[in-house]
């Protein structure tokens, strides 16, 4: 069995290259990033960090090329805008419900689906494990809904049966908290000082935005110091 895993440099997705490692071996293990005209594209530069570290393959799939997201509002994306502080459940509040204002359109299902062709093409006749590190916290009732169990259900069954049963979608975090996650990466001595979560970008991490604080909050739970430093 062979694992590729979608790996945005953050806290979660490299808890998943620490579980496939643990449990494949690095030789086994392939993790695949986008560019998609993100604000955090050091998230990109982060991700190759983590590769090296743990001695995996590493490649990058371009999706800004494809202007797929142009008319977009989405302030995560390039030239859209602030990012919004506050908790995803205050967000959700301000905006009296709905998706949250960095939601990018389907942007799970985009990536999970060229990931998915990306495995195939890597692993040509062989079984592969498709890693999403997708959280409950993520979730937020339906503020990012391609982070969603329902979700992660649906597209395990399409791209199972899209790719002859040889990719099976894996989202092991699904109905964890991020404080489980960190948990469970603290137990794989997972390296989150090399990891990357804030939403602007910047050199260091603002501490303000939604992704900042559920990291935050997720180490304090765990009773340790999250190893990287914040503007605030």
């Amino acid at each position: 069995m062979r694992a590729v895993i979608l790996s945005s440099g953050g806290v979660d997705s490299t808890t998943c290259v620490g579980i496939a490692v643990d449990k494949y071996g690095a030789q086994n293990v392939t993790t695949v990033s986008a560019w998609y005209g993100q604000k955090h594209k050091k998230e990109l530069v982060c991700a190759q960090k983590i590769a090296q570290y743990y001695g995996v393959r590493h490649r990058v799939i371009d999706l800004e090329a494809s202007r797929i997201f142009d008319g977009s509002n989405c302030t995560l994306l390039e030239g859209n805008g602030e990012i919004r502080h506050g908790s995803y459940a205050r967000q959700k509040d301000e905006k009296h419900g709905g998706m949250v204002d960095t939601y990018v359109p389907f942007r799970n299902g985009l990536l999970l689906s060229s990931v998915a062709a990306a495995a195939l093409s890597e692993y040509p006749g062989q079984e592969v494990e498709l890693y999403l590190g997708a959280h409950a916290d993520d979730a937020a009732g339906d503020a990012y809904p391609d982070c969603t169990k329902r979700f992660t259900d649906a597209m395990y069954e399409a791209i199972e049966a899209g790719t002859g049963g040889l990719v099976h979608v894996r989202a092991p975090f699904v109905e964890l908290t991020k404080a489980g996650v960190v948990k469970w990466g603290l137990r794989l001595g997972v390296p989150y000082e090399l990891t990357w979560s804030c939403y602007e970008g910047g050199d260091v991490q603002c501490g303000e935005c939604g992704t900042c604080l559920d990291r935050k909050a997720a180490f304090a739970a765990n009773g340790v110091e999250d190893p990287v430093p914040y503007r605030v």
